[in-house]
């Protein structure tokens, strides 16, 4: 008898709670489709560095399982609450509170396993689609096939499983302590509203807009208002997590406030009812959209940073690989023979060209990217705002070589042309500077703080060129200065070869480069051990934060997939968690709507009853539901919006990608509301047809 009335009751259940159990079935499809990225073989065979993906996605992993336990347990206590009547009356004929307890629980458990089982057909699908995503990322073909990996689905199971027996034992032992009467009040407990204090309570809401104000401006003027150090930081994140809890409680206060005040705007059409029905609901959730507010906010942030290595990855890999191959050597004598050896026996060559990179024992240009770029902040500069001597000739950052960096004319017109770019004519008294664009867009033209010395006398400055030039450690790190031929004295620096090739590179061409023994003059940990690395003076990287990637042999369509993973290693956790924190923020309230749909059932039959037509009550219900999936929502967007502005300048300053500052959270914005107008259409549906059965 107990089996038939759980199967019956698990219907009711799912049926009610529709919205929740299908955001759990999504959530299970997640999780499946992420952890057969991380026990993938195919990607292992394909990919060295796949334990960045597996590590960031178990990280994500991580705090899903957390926001999932707090949605299950929220959701199975809510239940409890909404059935404690049932459940009484189950009492009071005569059932054990044990076989009540057990009826619940196992009424749960079929209503999860069946998610879960939805959720992994479901995962397939979404499988193929993650996988489809990831193999055109890193440039491979790939091909629709079923994966089934025993820990990948013991995995999702364990995570999936634990959260739910976690919240099921919790809800147990409080339902071992109530008794009768506990049960036949607890469904009415959130319906006690309690005003006190509301005057004094109202000026949390100014008080936390404030506070926003403050952080703002601390975020986007901060060198105007101080410096930022581990107990600023602290306090702001502190305050912002207080303000986040506070909104509401002054909200509703306010709210009430204005009613009691008999302001304007309260016996216009319906809004007594309304601001009385919202006021009511914040003042007993607020606690709860405080949380779906902090939701919402961090899914805001993780699609904002996705975004983020997304667009670099689609717009500056490919300028930063320009040549097909190029190859670092800190021998000026290197002939690059083996080098050539290894390319020709994988490729077909179209051309290879080995050149030099010179300098004239100067490092003027290096000091002033030292101590004007604001990377470096005041790291090389005195108390009093000058170059600090002691710390550039200290300095061991490997950004830029020790002595500033040449190429002959004659060297770099070739190279242009190897890359489709016009020639470039200089006279024998000019010289010219190749720069990132990223840095020269920084602080312009600073050609007249250069004394560049030739044969007859000071050169003269003709022009900056910003096309893409390989300057992470190749042609120079951010820049090289070109001069005629003959210009001025040079000295061989170090040998750098580039190579064209015919078609696409092959896969591990890169590795087998780097099988050559040539140590990496990039990578400190190759020089343990020895006194002093050979070449160690003449190698950098260049300036660039966030995102770097220097090494000495460079094979474009070997780099641009692996950087590219590694980038995704970013992207796929990020939307993850983002997918998740929005689908259990809406689903918290969407579940609260629903459930209380049938309590407001009287309310509308009453404002029928007062003369309002079917159509203006669905207005009314269309107003509130509004109101109420809002208030969270652009609360958390217009933090986050503060926040990933922030964060997006700093991005497109450090990386140098051409991208409007507003674009990222922008996008972000629309793919939320996507999902928002999803959940919001599903729960007015429904709760329009529950209200309307009373009218």
């Amino acid at each position: 008898m107990l089996g038939k009335l759980a199967v019956r009751n698990v219907k009711r259940s799912a049926r009610d709670y529709l919205v929740y159990v299908i955001t759990m079935t999504f959530v299970t499809a997640l999780m499946f489709a992420f952890n057969s990225i991380i026990f993938s073989q195919d990607i292992r065979m394909r990919v060295d560095q796949v334990g960045i993906m597996a590590a960031l996605v178990g990280l994500a992993t991580f705090f899903i399982v957390i926001i999932v336990a707090w949605l299950i347990n929220y959701m199975v206590r809510f239940m409890l609450e909404k059935r404690s009547r049932e459940f009484g009356t189950y009492l009071l004929l005569g059932m054990k509170k044990k076989e009540i307890s057990r009826l619940y629980l196992r009424e749960n458990m079929l209503m999860g396993a069946g998610a879960f089982g939805f959720g992994l057909l479901f995962g397939v699908l979404l499988q193929q689609i993650l996988m489809a995503v990831l193999y055109t990322m890193i440039q491979t073909d790939y091909q629709l096939r079923l994966e089934f990996n025993g820990w990948c689905i013991l995995t999702t199971a364990g995570c999936y499983g634990g959260c739910y027996l976690l919240a099921l034992f919790r809800c147990k032992s409080r339902f071992k302590r109530m008794n009768i009467c506990d049960l036949m009040s607890a469904g009415s407990k959130n319906e006690e509203i309690h005003e006190s204090h509301e005057r004094v309570k109202r000026w949390l809401l100014p008080v936390s807009l404030g506070f926003l104000l403050l952080f703002g401006l601390r975020l986007f003027y901060g060198g105007l208002l101080g410096g930022w150090d581990g107990g600023t930081v602290l306090a702001f994140i502190v305050g912002l997590v207080l303000t986040v809890y506070l909104f509401y409680t002054g909200l509703s206060s306010s709210i009430v406030c204005y009613i009691r005040g008999e302001g304007e705007g309260i016996y216009r059409g319906q809004n007594l009812f309304l601001l009385r029905q919202l006021s009511s609901k914040i003042k007993t959730m607020r606690f709860t959209m405080g949380t779906i507010t902090a939701l919402f906010m961090l899914a805001f942030l993780g699609c904002t940073v996705a975004m983020m290595f997304s667009d670099y990855q689609n717009k500056v890999l490919k300028e930063k690989f320009p040549f097909d191959v190029q190859v670092y050597s800190g021998n000026v004598e290197d002939d690059f023979q083996r080098e050539l050896a290894v390319i020709e026996e994988e490729a077909v060559v179209k051309e290879a060209y080995p050149y030099q990179i010179y300098t004239n024992g100067t490092a003027q240009v290096n000091e002033w990217l030292y101590t004007h770029l604001r990377e470096f902040g005041s790291m090389y500069l005195t108390p009093e705002g000058e170059p600090d001597a002691r710390a550039l000739e200290e300095r061991d950052d490997g950004c830029y070589c020790e002595f500033d960096t040449y190429m002959k004319l004659s060297d770099y017109n070739h190279l242009r042309e190897m890359l489709g770019y016009g020639m470039v004519s200089l006279r024998e008294n000019e010289y010219a500077i190749h720069i990132k664009s990223r840095v020269l867009g920084e602080k312009g033209d600073f050609s007249e703080h250069l004394n560049v010395e030739g044969w007859e006398g000071q050169l003269k400055f003709s022009g900056y060129h910003t096309e893409p030039f390989s300057q992470d450690g190749h042609n120079g790190g951010d820049y090289v200065i070109v001069v005629s031929d003959s210009a001025c004295e040079l000295t061989p620096y170090y040998a750098e070869l580039a190579v064209d090739i015919r078609g696409k590179a092959p896969e591990g061409l890169g590795d087998r480069l780097d099988d050559l023994d040539k140590k990496d003059v990039f990578s400190h940990l190759d020089w343990e051990g020895e006194e002093e690395p050979p070449g160690a003076n003449n190698s950098c990287c260049g300036s660039d934060a966030i995102i770097t990637y220097a090494a000495v042999n460079l094979v474009r369509d070997n780099v641009i997939p692996e950087v590219k993973y590694m980038l995704s290693s970013i992207v796929f956790p990020c939307f993850y968690i983002g997918l998740v924190f929005v689908c259990v923020a809406l689903t918290v309230l969407s579940v609260q709507q629903l459930s209380d749909s049938a309590k407001y059932r009287f309310r509308y039959g009453v404002l029928s009853k007062m003369g309002l037509s079917r159509l203006e009550v669905a207005g009314v219900i269309r107003r509130q539901l509004i109101a109420y999936y809002l208030c969270p929502a652009l609360f958390a967007a217009v933090i986050a919006g503060i926040i990933g502005l922030f964060v997006s300048r700093k991005f497109i300053f450090y990386t140098g990608v051409e991208t409007e500052v507003f674009q990222y959270f922008g996008i972000s914005f629309l793919l939320f509301s996507g999902i928002y107008l999803v959940y919001f259409l599903t729960t007015y549906v429904q709760f329009r047809q529950n209200a309307e059965r009373g009218i």
